[in-house]
């Protein structure tokens, strides 16, 4: 455990993972904004300098905005499918456990027959 946070290690370092691969990921998103801008805006020749920068910085906003949006998307998604999922083992387990205490209902009730009938 670690002295500040009270968390198993393997916890934490799961968690600093799951940081560090965010930033990462965070990283190649702005920069495929960016060379996905750079080359939009390279087509565009007849514009002046100042205003193709513009234009740059406003696709790879524009593109940031869309890749936050996915990734929210897919993440709510992830979460739904993760509750569905949740609830389908819920029952399957019960289901199990149901059989099985009905499979030990009857050995038992098999076995006093068997007693019973000796």
């Amino acid at each position: 455990m670690t002295a500040m946070e009270g968390l198993p290690v393997d916890l934490d370092l799961r968690a600093f993972h799951n940081e560090v691969e965010g930033h990462l990921l965070a990283a190649a998103a702005h920069e495929e904004a960016r060379a996905a801008a750079a080359r939009f805006a390279a087509r565009l020749e007849r514009l002046p300098e100042a205003e193709r920068e513009e234009v740059e910085r406003l696709f790879a906003a524009e593109h940031l905005a869309l890749a936050r949006a996915s990734w929210h998307r897919t993440a709510l998604r992830g979460q739904e499918l993760r509750g569905e999922y949740e609830a389908v083992y819920r029952r399957l387990r019960a289901r199990l456990l149901a059989g099985l205490l009905l499979g030990c209902a009857l050995l038992v009730a098999a076995n006093l027959v068997v007693l019973v009938s000796v």
